[in-house]
């Protein structure tokens, strides 16, 4: 059935509806009538937003200006320059000229909000039914540690958000548009500079796109163009860094690949690990790998990488390590200052060891970050000996400090370091006057610990679902639309595990578990709706569902919408199925309201049932 038309050639609106040329303030007001019925049309997800909202409101006014960590010291004031990559420092630089932190915790529970829609907007436009769609955003929503990290002024959100913004840019229509394209390279590409793992993004959401675009042209032109999307966030990155003087190099983050020593040095068995006597001193003992943990192997002061040991060594390995590895410091000799070289361990030296380790003994290492990996799906949020506490990301009944890097002095932040000799100094003050709301603290805390965040079994059989559903993909009977629901599964599920996977390789760290808040549940629901055979026109074929949360969302590739789906013979939909009027460089969304006319559903029947023969179900 066509639509209505005017003469000049237009959509005609619908009864109630403003114009092509009405104002902003009708359609405002257009919105506002609709809100409370699309309240009540979604009232799961209504309310899951609204408890969302209501504690991200209280951790805004308990904890102020914001929390603050030893790493946000990196962001705030420019620590350590060259051992992070540098977008979340320069996405906060301008909230920092403020000399207030509060603006910095505001935006990033908001980028929490809005994660919760994206993610149950793309579900919805997958197929998923409203109220699946609902409780996968439950966690990123509700989960206490996500809260918390929130308050943080730490790249995780940013990073989390990113990687949201690029999976539903992949995921709005089945066959992508260019625009969308470019827009998910960029944003994936934009999360490598908060978190150097997010190179890692490029290789699924590449898969995903070579898979679902038919013809080889066709494949290496969006290829090409989501690398060059990808890449130039990189490269704006890496610049910013060989511009800066204290870096001068053209890398993310060039001074952080001495990271991966904990993880080596915990897996080794020195024993039976050949290396220069020099080295061997490298090797931590038992008790150290007990009681440090690659964390601690990284970063305390009695992990061997800190060279204390150096002065113990004999007169030839001092001299063979310091043909590896020196420093120039001055020495004074009567009235002259004179410099001379000293041996120090240096990153050629714990790269070195990293190798022979891996070289040597594989399955050591692969077992200690199996072990680690696993962690994940415990019931409870505990700290293993040797791992990073999980009351780092707690929420406390008081202002937490981590002295020299924070402290509080007469009401306001003293911030410090510790520099190359080991003394600690102070680097910069200001930030707010910090405050806690004792009885807000208390309920949060309390909130926290006894059950607000998301367990670990409930991880693990999203895990398992999102596997299950990926392989649906392989199927060779998959019909198009079982196929495309189970790549939309897979691109999440991929994208969550090699985040996850990425990041255990170092250290585990129940902060560097948070994305799996935002990609797993999604997965999960994906594969629950191919089970429960629901299919809907955007698995079908690319068309959007009809969702009053989208009423007023017009879409010009959809012109010949109704007149498609008239035409459309039963079982038909695939990749490639599109109204003769279809544009592949549109990327919006228009319902059948929008449309002008009304959605009319049967008793029982929601957007994302299956509304006639052939519109694609879902299952097996």
């Amino acid at each position: 059935m066509r639509m209505p038309r005017p003469a000049a050639g237009d959509f005609a609106p619908a009864d109630g509806q403003p114009g092509p040329d009405a104002g902003r303030l009708a359609r405002l007001r257009l919105w506002a009538r609709r809100t409370p019925a699309v309240a009540r049309q979604h009232w799961l997800f209504t309310l899951l937003l609204a408890l969302g909202l209501v504690l991200r409101v209280l951790t805004q006014i308990t904890y102020r200006p914001a929390l603050l960590y030893t790493d946000s010291t990196k962001y705030l004031l420019g620590a350590y320059p060259g051992s992070d990559p540098p977008g979340y420092q320069v996405a906060i630089k301008p909230l920092v000229a403020l000399f207030n932190l509060s603006p910095i915790a505001a935006i990033q529970h908001l980028l929490g909000l809005g994660m919760a829609v994206a993610l149950y907007l793309v579900l919805l436009r997958r197929g998923v039914p409203r109220w699946l769609s609902a409780l996968a955003t439950a966690p990123v929503l509700l989960d206490a540690y996500q809260l918390q990290i929130e308050q943080n002024v730490m790249p995780d959100v940013m990073f989390e958000a990113l990687i949201v913004a690029g999976l539903v840019a992949l995921l709005w229509r089945t066959a992508p548009s260019r625009w969308l394209i470019a827009a998910a390279g960029l944003a994936l590409g934009a999360s490598a500079t908060a978190r150097q793992i997010g190179e890692i993004f490029i290789l699924p959401a590449l898969a995903y796109l070579l898979i679902v675009t038919p013809g080889w042209r066709a494949r290496l032109g969006t290829a090409a163009l989501l690398c060059l999307a990808f890449v130039l966030p990189i490269l704006g990155a890496s610049y910013w860094n060989y511009a800066d003087p204290q870096v001068h190099s053209f890398s993310l983050a060039p001074y952080a690949s001495g990271s991966i020593y904990g993880r080596m040095a915990e897996a080794a068995n020195c024993a039976t690990l050949r290396l220069p006597s020099y080295e061997k001193r490298l090797c931590p003992d038992a008790r150290q790998k007990l009681l440090l943990g690659p964390d601690g192997l990284d970063h305390n002061p009695k992990s061997p990488i800190k060279g204390t040991w150096i002065p113990a060594l004999s007169k030839a390995d001092r001299l063979a390590l310091l043909r590896v590895c020196s420093r120039s410091v001055p020495m004074k000799v009567g009235t002259e200052v004179r410099y001379h070289n000293v041996p120090i361990v240096c990153g050629q030296l714990t790269s070195d060891f990293d190798r022979r380790v891996l070289k040597q003994q594989p399955l050591n290492v692969l077992a200690s970050f199996g072990k680690d990996t696993l962690k994940l799906f415990a019931l409870n949020r505990t700290t293993d000996t040797g791992d990073p506490s999980v009351a780092r990301w707690q929420f406390q009944t008081f202002y937490p400090q981590y002295p020299p890097y924070i402290v509080i002095s007469h009401g306001t932040f003293i911030f410090g370091t510790f520099n190359i000799d080991g003394v600690a100094e102070q680097i910069g003050t200001g930030g707010g006057t910090p405050a806690v709301i004792k009885p807000l603290a208390s309920f949060l805390r309390a909130y926290q610990l006894d059950g607000g965040y998301t367990p670990g079994p409930l991880f693990a059989l999203a895990a398992i679902a999102g596997l299950a559903g990926s392989l649906a993909s392989l199927r060779r009977r998959a019909t198009p639309a079982q196929r495309a629901a189970a790549l939309a599964c897979a691109l999440f599920f991929v994208t969550g595990v090699a985040a996850l996977l990425s990041s255990d390789i170092f250290e585990f760290n129940w902060r560097y578990q948070l994305p799996a808040l935002i990609t797993l549940p999604p997965a999960a629901a994906l594969a629950v709706a191919l089970l429960l055979r629901r299919g809907s026109l955007a698995a079908a074929g690319g068309e959007v569902i009809p969702d009053s949360l989208e009423a007023d969302h017009r879409r010009h590739d959809d012109q010949a919408g109704g007149q498609q789906d008239h035409q459309r013979q039963p079982g038909a939909g695939t990749f490639q199925d599109q109204a003769p009027g279809d544009r592949a460089d549109d990327d919006g969304g228009q319902d059948a309201q929008a449309a002008g006319r009304p959605v009319r559903l049967a008793a029982g029947h929601q957007p994302g049932d299956e509304g006639r023969e052939g519109a694609g179900q879902v299952g097996g």
